[in-house]
């Protein structure tokens, strides 16, 4: 059951004292969370604040941060280079609340980390949305500009010189800076969540994965060696939520993977790229790449070979990287004078992507005591706070302005059933290499290229997409 560990979970655990435990009984439960990532953690601990006497457990396959939640790139992101498919969901007013409350939820990871003592290497020193090739230039153009016209500016304009300066690489040609973004040790900050939920009171049990759902009134959830009856079940599983066809019908998986090189600070200091700002370009493969406080690079690329099929997410998003060599290429292409630099790990992990973009909450098959948050779609570390608020809301059946957000839906069929989601997944995914490749070397993909790749779900932020030209 021990999935293999990624480099950032290795790190948090090297001097862990926690033991993990399983449950082994029936148990009653006032909450049950079915998941120990970002969203279980953070909706258990707002819960537990918000009614201190709710009797919460929580479960996880793993350990907590054993899933995306400890493998993903550390970036704590806003919503606002989203904030056109938020007004398009949501309607301009929630658009605006929801991207505020996005820009607030980085900066309280950071108070959170402060006041409880979880040293995970949290620094806000913004985000670069860049380009790295003439056909991703101005990518940002029509999110900054819908911006403006509500007078508002979370970004900053950089041209190429200064994105080279502030990179430390001259591929990148220019972006916008949003200073409110930030980075953290992802695994380390799981593993903080977990320490906080189970002072306040949450029951914890790891190595514990939930064999099936009783949908009974109320509902249990069963684990290889006991089970737990709860009024309120909340899947907070993201990618492994797929299991379930609710979710499966509005989400698809995909890979992301990552390389990490050893410590270099003198490299980095002589490059000026020692401010902890994470950074991202504008192809639909996304690259995403920064600095440690210890001086390491750590390296994305999203839009991995692995695909989900059906409803497993099994052990093949798991381990090292299959894709390692061709990472580190990127890696050493954004910045040559990282060439003979030896590499310490790589690793993979799934990504949960809708059809917008953004993540969804709400109500399996309608039902009140059956809750799901799911599709973070690669920007999931800051927007799970806000996923956190959101369950809390549901559970506790509020009315307030998280209960009745616009993320709040009825999952929809927005990809198609087996096999033809898997089949068509990779022709997409190749669809989209050969559009990223083309305009890596200044040249236009062709008319059916640009056609299948704009068929891929919204990742980490929005790409310029060309207009199809006719035939």
């Amino acid at each position: 059951m021990l999935m293999k560990r990624s480099f950032w979970l290795q790190e948090a655990l090297a001097d862990a004292d926690e033991v993990p435990v399983e449950l082994d009984e029936s148990l009653k439960a006032d909450v049950c969370i079915v998941g120990g990532g970002y969203t279980g953690l953070w909706t258990a601990i707002r819960l537990k604040e918000e009614r201190p006497s709710l009797e919460v457990v929580l479960l996880e396959r793993d350990i907590c941060g054993g899933g995306a939640s400890g493998r993903n790139g550390g970036f704590v992101l806003s919503w606002w280079a989203k904030f056109l498919t938020l007004e398009k969901l949501c309607g301009t007013e929630e658009a605006l609340r929801l991207a505020e409350a996005s820009a607030k939820a980085v900066g309280e990871i950071g108070e959170f980390c402060a006041s409880h003592h979880i040293e995970a290497d949290y620094c806000r020193a913004g985000w670069l949305w860049s380009a790295t090739s003439q056909a991703q230039i101005g990518s940002w153009n029509d999110t900054v500009q819908a911006l403006e016209r509500h007078e508002l500016t979370p970004f900053v304009s950089l041209n190429a010189g200064e994105a080279a300066q502030r990179t430390g690489s001259a591929v990148h040609l220019g972006g916008v800076l949003d200073p409110s973004g930030a980075r953290v040790q992802p695994a380390k900050l799981a593993r903080g969540l977990r320490r906080v939920a189970h002072e306040l009171g949450v029951k914890i049990y790891e190595q514990t994965p939930l064999t099936r759902l009783k949908r009974s009134v109320p509902p249990v959830a069963h684990t290889p060696r006991g089970a737990v009856r709860a009024e309120k079940i909340v899947l907070a599983l993201n990618a492994w939520g797929v299991r379930f066809p609710a979710i499966r019908r509005a989400v698809a998986v995909g890979s992301s993977d990552m390389v990490i090189t050893e410590p270099v600070p003198e490299i980095l200091g002589q490059n000026d790229w020692t401010n902890g700002l994470v950074i991202s370009d504008s192809r639909m493969l996304v690259h995403y790449y920064r600095t440690t406080g210890e001086g390491r690079v750590a390296f994305g690329k999203g839009g991995g070979p692995v695909l989900a099929f059906g409803g497993r997410v099994g052990s093949a998003f798991d381990g090292e990287s299959p894709i390692a060599k061709t990472v580190a290429t990127c890696l050493e292409n954004t910045y040559p004078q990282l060439r003979d630099v030896a590499l310490q790990a790589s690793w993979m992990g799934p990504i949960a992507r809708s059809k917008s973009g953004l993540p969804m909450f709400g109500r399996i098959d309608g039902r009140s005591d059956l809750l799901f948050g799911a599709g973070y779609s690669g920007n999931g570390v800051g927007p799970a706070v806000i996923g956190g608020r959101i369950l809390a809301s549901l559970v506790l059946e509020g009315r307030d302005e998280w209960a009745g957000s616009g993320l709040v839906v009825q999952p929809q069929r927005d990809f198609p059933p087996e096999p033809i989601r898997y089949v068509g997944g990779h022709l997409v995914r190749r669809a989209v290499i050969l559009k990223d490749r083309a305009e890596d070397q200044d040249r236009k993909p062709g008319f059916p290229v640009k056609h299948v790749a704009a068929l891929a779900p919204g990742g980490l932020s929005p790409t310029k997409r060309t207009p199809p030209e006719d035939p």
